[in-house]
């Protein structure tokens, strides 16, 4: 078995989609309106509209339900994409509809640095570098 995707439900796949292409630098494989893939090495992120639902069955998924999963992504630099996503003044525009940072970079206990984020939708985002690579990239 192999875990192919994961799917976000929503009911702005253009806000999402522009959001995830901003933050990860992967633009994404539009297969139709209603449906968008980022595709990495090693998994693929697809964005849903909450039309689609219909046809997985009655009441199956809402959009901005989510509070129990967290998308986890490897950065090369937490602190570097920090900085990016706080002065980029496309991502400012992006932040006026919703309050997207949960934390700053943070040293976690388990031995990476995090940046929590939230997307457009509130689901959460954790941007991550290894610490021992993390101190490699700091001043």
């Amino acid at each position: 078995m192999q875990l192919a995707a994961t799917r976000i439900i929503t009911d702005d796949v253009d806000a999402l989609v522009t959001f995830y292409e901003k933050v990860t630098g992967i633009t994404a494989d539009r297969l139709h309106p209603m449906f968008a893939e980022l595709r990495t090495a090693s998994g693929t992120l697809a964005i849903a509209s909450s039309a689609t639902t219909p046809l997985l069955g009655d009441n199956v998924a809402h959009a901005r339900a989510n509070r129990s999963v967290l998308l986890d992504f490897l950065v090369d630099d937490v602190d570097a994409l920090y900085a990016t996503l706080r002065v980029d003044a496309a991502y400012a525009a992006l932040r006026s509809d919703h309050d997207v940072f949960v934390n700053e970079p943070t040293d976690m206990p388990w031995g990476n640095r995090s940046l929590l984020v939230r997307d457009p939708d509130g689901n959460l985002i954790n941007f991550f570098t290894p610490i021992q690579q993390a101190a490699r990239t700091r001043p």
